[in-house]
C-alpha cells in the first residue's frame, strides 16, 4: 500500500499558511524569512556583489537590502570569521553604491520589472523620480508592469526605503532621456526612401528620435510615405501632427 501524499498547507520557512495557485503552493507572508534570503540573494546577484551569496546572507543575518549597507568591514569580520574575506566583501558592497538605475531598478524583485522593462523606462527617463503613470505609458510598459512598479514606489520606496537605499537613482550617461529626445516618431505603410522600417528605425534611433509602432498620443511626427491618406494619417493631422512623406529627405535637414 502507499501512503497517502497530503499537500503542505503552512510555510516550511515562517508556518504562514500556503495560498494554492494554479496547482501551486505560495507563501505570502511579507514577514517571511526564507523570501527575504531570496529577495536579497537575487539582488546581490544582479548588482555583481561577490561573495554576498545564500551562506554570507545567512550568517551576516541580513533581512532586507538596506542591512547590507549598514554593516562595517568589522561587522562582516566578526561574523564570517574572517578578515580577508570581508575586506573583499565590503569592498563590494561600498563599489555597489555607485551602481546605475539601469542595474539598481531589476535588483528590485519587482514582479514584471526586469531589463526589459527598465530598458524602456531609460529611453524615456533620467531618474527614478520621474517615473510616473504618464512616463511608464511613454516607454510602452503593460498595465501590469505599470501598476506593479507604481505600487512598489508608493507603498515601498517612499514607504520605507527613501533615504535608506545609497544608489543616486539615475540611469547612467549613456542611457537615453526625455531631453534628449528630438521627437517620437510613427511609421505608417511602406518606405520608399529606406528598405525595411528596422533599417528607418535605427537610423532615427541614432538621431535622436523614438520610434513608436502606432500613433499614439504621445507621437508627434507621423511618416506617410504612401501618398495615400490613411485613417491614421488623417487621424494624425487633425491631432496637430507633423506628416512626413520623405523620411530620409527629413532627417538630412
Amino acid at each position: 500500500m502507499f501512503a497517502e501524499i497530503l499537500a503542505p498547507t503552512h510555510c516550511p520557512s515562517c508556518s504562514s499558511e500556503l495560498v494554492r495557485s494554479n496547482d501551486m503552493f505560495y507563501c505570502r507572508s511579507t514577514e517571511c524569512p526564507a523570501q527575504s534570503r531570496k529577495k536579497i540573494e537575487h539582488f546581490a546577484k544582479t548588482l555583481k556583489i561577490k561573495g554576498l551569496g545564500p551562506a554570507a546572507i545567512d550568517k551576516l543575518n541580513l533581512n532586507d537590502f538596506d542591512e547590507i549597507y549598514s554593516l562595517t568591514e568589522e561587522d562582516i569580520a566578526l561574523q564570517l570569521n574572517s578578515q580577508k574575506v570581508a575586506a573583499k566583501l565590503y569592498a563590494e558592497i561600498e563599489n555597489s553604491r555607485s551602481a546605475p538605475l539601469e542595474l539598481v531598478l531589476p535588483a528590485l524583485g519587482i514582479p514584471l520589472i526586469g531589463k526589459s522593462a527598465t530598458g524602456k523606462l531609460s529611453g524615456i527617463v533620467e531618474s527614478f523620480f520621474e517615473i510616473n503613470a504618464d512616463t511608464c505609458e511613454r516607454a510602452e510598459l503593460g498595465p501590469k508592469a505599470t501598476s506593479n512598479l507604481l505600487d512598489w514606489i508608493a507603498k515601498e520606496y517612499y514607504g520605507f526605503y527613501d533615504g535608506a537605499l545609497p544608489f543616486s537613482m539615475k540611469f547612467s550617461s549613456k542611457s537615453g532621456s526625455i531631453d534628449k529626445v528630438k521627437g517620437v516618431i510613427c511609421i505608417s505603410g511602406r518606405l520608399k526612401s529606406f528598405k525595411t522600417k528596422a533599417e528607418a528605425e535605427t537610423v532615427l534611433k541614432q538621431a535622436g528620435y523614438e520610434v513608436k509602432t502606432s500613433l499614439t498620443k504621445q507621437v508627434t511626427i507621423l511618416v506617410n510615405e504612401s501618398g495615400n491618406e490613411s485613417s491614421k494619417t488623417t487621424q494624425a493631422r487633425m491631432s496637430g501632427v507633423t506628416i512626413v512623406t520623405d523620411l530620409k529627405s527629413f532627417l538630412e535637414n
